[in-house]
């Protein structure tokens, strides 16, 4: 797995800034993101069709994240 990278989210008024890590979360390799301003946590991971999936973290959250979030971990 990768190691932690930076990543920026486009916020609607500011964009999310933190750090994004490759975890196991409930038997799946994933990502977890958390805001440098500790607002926003997000995990993420491929289901079956190979699509980035919201599997947990904080609500509310912008549905557009998951993939914004999927492309940046995935170059």
């Amino acid at each position: 797995m990768k190691t932690p990278i930076d990543v920026t989210l486009t916020g609607s008024d500011t964009p999310v800034e933190g750090i994004a890590s490759p975890v196991v979360y409930e038997g799946q390799n994933a990502f977890e993101f958390k805001s440098t301003d500790e607002t926003l946590h997000l995990i993420i991971a491929r289901d079956n069709d190979g699509q980035w999936q919201r599997v947990g973290g904080t609500y509310p959250y912008f549905a557009g994240w998951v993939d914004e979030l999927g492309e940046q971990v995935a170059s």
